[in-house]
């Protein structure tokens, strides 16, 4: 068995990993408030703790959270 394929674990997902999640916020309850979220994040006021927190820990949320600013961001330079 070859044991020398194992690659560290960066520090990132190590700290994403360990991040207290509580108030816990499952994936499907995150996209339901992810329009809500940016919107607010782009008003410049972030009020939701448990959707930043699973954000934080949650890599497949965050690109969609990151993808969708970018999108509202560019239709709202646009207009």
């Amino acid at each position: 068995m070859n044991t020398s394929a194992h690659q560290p674990i960066p520090p990132r997902a190590v700290e994403a990993l360990l991040l207290d999640t509580t108030p816990f916020l499952s994936c499907e309850e995150c996209f339901e408030r992810l329009d809500t979220h940016v919107e607010a994040l782009l008003a410049g006021s972030d009020t939701d703790p448990a959707m930043s927190r699973h954000l934080a820990g949650c890599a497949a949320c965050a690109e969609e959270a990151a993808a969708l600013r970018q999108l509202v961001e560019e239709d709202t330079q646009g207009a």
